[in-house]
């Protein structure tokens, strides 16, 4: 994220200066050198061959420079990332910095990363430094050379005073114009380096293309599964082990689908292959009758809603917020998915209530309180399919029995429900057990408890054995 916001802000700007500057003056200075070494010629050939002495030497410098200057505008580019990463890790993690003291050594790799974005913009500014006296330097050493070698010719009269004094001015404009160039070199090399990491992230290859298919949801067969998961596989980039191996499942219409485990199980990954956030690796995941391949991302969004473990609210209103999935979604629409929320008796006590504002982040509320606006907002617009995963953990139980009961009243909704809590899970219709991402086990509560050895454990760690029963 760091390297993306600088790419997104400073490589930007670097590549728009260069653009710029180069529209105004790279036509303009180049004009006026070759003008200046023509009208020079015209007086005297002779000392006109001081600017071809003098034009491939200042290549040479600049060359010299370019070729040094490129790799250091790269490093302190990506030095620039590790300065947006730490003072973006201060800013997030402040209370915890601050609750276990680490103050001193957070300003300590702010200033490291600090120092070391300096010593290298120090070094390349050293060098590009170096651009301008040597070519003033050679460009005086040519106007020293064409006054030598025409005081003898004045002094005979094959020149006149007025001719070397015309000819030293077009090499001064010419000097101009290239200690100009030179000026842009220095911007452009910095610019070509910014370019190359813009070109990075827009050569990035899509990982996930959409389909064209847009299904008539009215016309779906109630026999057909809501879900269809067939051997399906899927491993992240650079892990040696897959995230989910050999999963099989379905789930009818209208049914709830519990799913539970350990941590890093697998649990999330499998919701993000449903909502085609993820591609599976291997196997077929089909909603209501469809690969997820060949859906249009738009037709199975509005098919699909999904509640992230991480509740997450934009900066604007309760009102803005809600209305992601549905833009349209009228006040009515809104409170009712609040009230199966459980999320209608805050809303309404707050000033303004569908208009109050949400800060950054949703920091004016607390964990349970985004966590019931993100499920509110997952059910306008009346999905036909409700993952839930794990956005129940910062509810009290009472509140998470409640919200259970208001979603089992819609019908026709088929549910997911991913959580820690076994609770959550045994009045599912099937439930899923994962074990580092193979299936433990498949079946009913009861089912799972008399068979599956995993399931039992877990259950007897969060209950007694009659309330399991």
């Amino acid at each position: 994220t760091p390297s993306l916001v600088t790419r997104l802000t400073n490589d930007v700007n670097q590549i728009q200066v260069a653009i710029a500057l180069g529209v105004r003056q790279l036509v303009r200075w180049p004009v006026l050198a070759v003008g200046s070494m023509v009208a020079a010629l015209c007086i005297d050939v002779g000392l006109g061959l001081v600017f071809f002495v003098c034009i491939p030497v200042v290549g040479l410098v600049f060359w010299l420079v370019m070729s040094r200057s490129v790799p250091y505008f790269r490093v302190m580019q990506q030095r620039l990332d590790r300065v947006s990463l730490v003072c973006r890790e201060a800013l997030s993690g402040a209370r915890v910095i601050r609750a276990f003291r680490r103050d001193d050594a957070e300003r300590k790799r702010f200033r490291e990363a600090a120092f070391a974005q300096a010593d290298t913009a120090i070094s390349v500014g050293r060098l590009s430094a170096v651009l301008n006296p040597s070519t003033l330097l050679i460009m005086n050493l040519g106007v020293v050379a064409i006054l030598w070698a025409s005081g003898q010719r004045v002094f005979e009269g094959e020149l006149t005073q007025g001719q070397v004094i015309a000819f030293v001015n077009y090499m001064g404009q010419a000097l101009l114009s290239v200690v100009f160039v030179a000026n842009l070199v220095v911007v452009f090399t910095r610019g070509a380096a910014s370019a190359q990491r813009v070109g990075e992230v827009l050569s990035c290859p899509a990982s996930l293309v959409p389909g064209s298919e847009e299904p008539d949801a009215d016309a779906t067969d109630a026999a057909v599964p809501a879900l269809e998961l067939a051997d399906v596989s899927f491993w992240y980039e650079g892990a040696r082990e897959p995230a989910i191996s050999g999963v099989s499942l379905s789930l009818g219409q209208g049914e709830t689908l519990g799913i539970i485990g350990g941590t890093g199980s697998g649990k999330s990954t499998l919701a993000n292959l449903v909502v085609s956030l993820y591609d599976a690796g291997a196997g077929t995941v089909r909603v209501f009758g469809h690969d997820v391949r060949t859906l249009s991302f738009g037709s199975l969004r509005r098919a699909v809603a999904i509640v992230p473990q991480q509740a997450s609210l934009l900066a604007g209103t309760i009102r803005s917020n809600l209305s992601w999935r549905c833009p349209d979604a009228d006040e009515s629409a809104l409170m009712e998915a609040l009230e199966r929320a459980q999320a209608s008796d805050f809303v309404l006590a707050k000033e303004g209530a569908l208009d109050a504002p949400v800060e950054a982040g949703g920091k004016n509320f607390s964990g349970g309180q985004r966590q019931r606006l993100t499920i509110a907002r997952a059910l306008v617009g009346s999905p036909r399919l409700l993952i839930l995963d794990d956005s129940a953990s910062a509810l009290d139980l009472a509140t998470d029995a409640r919200l259970r009961e208001a979603l089992g009243s819609l019908s026709g909704l088929s549910r997911i429900v991913i959580s820690q809590r076994v609770s959550s899970v045994m009045g599912a219709d099937d439930i899923l057990v994962l074990d580092h991402g193979h299936v433990a086990g498949l079946g009913t509560h009861r089912e799972l408890y008399s068979s599956c050895d995993l399931y039992r454990e877990i259950c007897l760690s969060q209950l007694s054995e009659g309330e399991v029963a």
